[in-house]
């Protein structure tokens, strides 16, 4: 395996239910902490319909591992979060034999 850059400083972020006291909920996000990692784009397409033109992006990005069950380690319906950036988890899995590395597959829409 060749080494792994961790570079860019990306804040892992849950989702959260929130009552909105009318019998319903506020989606909302809570943020869990920063994660180092190295993110690399993989393919790219322009979607175009509800009125807006969206470019979705798909993207690799690998952090340093975290155990199963703690709040650090990435997980589906997570997002990673880089300033304006969101990069919506899809599915997560290690990258090494020794559980060393988690590779996240992620997808960033943009409106154009």
């Amino acid at each position: 395996m060749r080494p792994v850059r961790l570079n860019r400083a990306l804040l892992l972020e849950a989702p959260r239910r929130a009552p909105d006291g009318s019998g319903g909920f506020e989606r909302g996000w809570t943020a869990l902490g920063t994660l180092w990692a190295s993110v690399e784009a993989r393919s790219g397409r322009d979607l175009d319909g509800m009125g807006a033109a969206l470019s979705r992006v798909r993207l690799r990005i690998v952090t340093r591992a975290a155990p199963p069950g703690s709040t650090m380690r990435p997980a589906p319906e997570q997002r990673f979060r880089e300033g304006a950036r969101i990069f919506a988890i899809r599915a997560v899995r290690e990258l090494d034999a020794e559980g060393r590395y988690l590779l996240c597959e992620a997808e960033e829409e943009v409106a154009r």
